[in-house]
């Protein structure tokens, strides 16, 4: 493909001339100048005119670039554009003629800034996501993609702000840390010790007094523990970070890299937990909605019919509370042949939470006070000594979308839930401490981002809606 003259420096914003695709679809009116910097989706040639379909990403909506011999560089450049180049076009933004556009572009110069050259992967088809995984570095310019990250911001802003109004504190916690607040034992170690001869110990096991840290070291899995440090200081503090989780799944579900949500409040006990927790989900998906209206106008006509529907049932419903133990005699008495089996001590699978949200309830569930024994030690023991103030928040479509708990105050009982859960007390000794200097009751929960961004967009595989998936054998990009 030939080049225009200045190609080299083409496409750099000086002063304020550039607007976004975004801004000048909602222009009042059409009329003025424009400038109009992307990537280009599309290309018909016809006799004498060109119709170029250019996208900057600011939206879904492309804006339609109309050039003619008129237009500086028709020729040389316009003539000789394909799918995926990178263009600047300067015009006039007239009313379009066609269906589903509001405005186009009639160009007075098109620049080539960056040559698609060949074999372009992304072309006017249909490509699966799967396909798309093999080239995340690409895929954002697609609609689908595109449209999943846009929505993942509207919900970044959405949870921040949402905190903010309710007076919790952003804290930043430790990527690396000594503690494993699940208890899971599935956590990627990091270490400087040398891979093929580390130091040993008189045991002839791995010295990590000699590591990094002087002892063993891991990618965190929750900022839970650090968290209540803050809330215990603080009152309200909330974390929203990466976390990390060496469980060798390659289910739709399961990423080894995530995002966490976890607030965590001091003097706040499960009743409390709960209600903030419903209004946590209505407001991000109020906002949401708003702010990525077409969107999710996009996702509930390709992707997911229900997709809006089910927000709204969250929004607009009130949610329903039942402790775990109805539950389950709930889901004994509905006569429904369940692949898994219920009864007390088990904890719910997808299929049971979607019965009780979808069939038996009809809106949002908070299913409380679970079973001791299938729940992490740091929950709050209640007086029947069988359960714990646990909650799980289950929406329709996925099940569980939030889990949390009132947290164990009481210093005695949390060490010997310590003891009793195999774990050593000296590994969790400032915990401990925060219990032993000024205790008060104190909550949180816990929300995979992604889990959330999955439920809003409907799109099937978690690996979808971040942008560089971490799973089994996977950390390309």
């Amino acid at each position: 493909m030939s080049e225009s003259k200045g190609t080299s420096g083409a496409g750099i914003e000086h002063g304020s001339e550039h607007e976004s695709i975004k801004r000048l679809l909602a222009r009042e009116g059409a009329g003025g100048e424009a400038v109009v910097r992307g990537w280009l989706r599309t290309v018909r040639h016809g006799k004498g005119v060109s119709f170029l379909d250019v996208s900057d990403g600011s939206c879904l909506a492309g804006l339609q670039v109309v050039a003619n011999p008129e237009t500086e560089g028709f020729e040389p450049v316009v003539r000789g554009l394909a799918t995926g180049c990178a263009l600047e076009a300067r015009g006039s933004l007239v009313d379009s003629p066609g269906q589903g556009q509001r405005y186009e572009l009639h160009a007075t110069s098109v620049v080539l800034v960056g040559d698609a050259g060949e074999g372009y992967p992304l072309q006017k088809k249909r490509h699966s996501f799967e396909f798309l995984r093999t080239i995340a570095h690409l895929r954002p310019r697609t609609n689908t993609i595109g449209a999943v990250l846009r929505v993942r911001n509207a919900a970044a802003m959405a949870i921040h702000d949402f905190f903010q109004r309710e007076e919790f504190l952003y804290l930043h916690t430790p990527i690396v840390t000594a503690s494993d607040a699940e208890g899971a034992g599935e956590m990627f170690r990091v270490t400087t010790l040398p891979e093929l001869d580390p130091p040993r110990d008189e045991s002839g096991a791995v010295d990590y007094r000699e590591d990094f840290f002087g002892r063993p070291t891991f990618l965190t899995v929750s900022g839970q523990l650090e968290a209540e440090i803050g809330a215990l200081a603080l009152s309200r503090v909330y974390t929203f970070g990466p976390t990390f989780r060496a469980e060798n799944s390659n289910t739709a579900r399961h990423l080894a890299e995530f995002w966490m949500i976890e607030p965590e409040a001091a003097f706040l006990d499960l009743a409390g937990l709960a209600a903030l927790a419903e209004r946590f989900l209505k407001s991000v998906f109020r906002d949401v909605l708003e702010r990525c209206e077409e969107d999710m106008a996009f996702f509930e006509k390709r992707v997911e019919s229900q997709a809006i529907v089910r927000m709204r049932k969250v929004i607009d419903e009130p949610f329903e509370r039942i402790p775990y133990r109805e539950a389950i005699a709930i889901l004994e008495r509905s006569g429904e042949a369940f692949e898994f089996p219920v009864r007390f001590g088990l904890d719910l699978q997808s299929e049971h939470e979607r019965w009780l949200t979808e069939q038996h309830v009809g809106r949002p569930v908070v299913v409380t006070d679970w079973p001791a024994s299938i729940k992490a030690f740091y929950m709050y023991r209640n007086d029947d000594e069988e359960t714990v103030a646990a909650m799980d928040v289950l929406v329709g479509g996925v099940g569980e979308i939030i889990g949390g708990s009132q947290r164990e105050h009481r210093l005695e009982i949390l060490e010997r839930t310590i003891r009793a859960q195999g774990l050593d007390p000296e590994h969790y000794w400032w915990y401990l401490d925060l219990r032993r200097y000024g205790s008060v009751p104190h909550a949180g929960f816990g929300l995979g981002f992604e889990r959330i961004v999955q439920f809003m967009t409907g799109m099937a595989n978690i690996r979808d809606v971040i942008p560089f998936p971490r799973t089994p054998g996977q950390a390309e990009f």
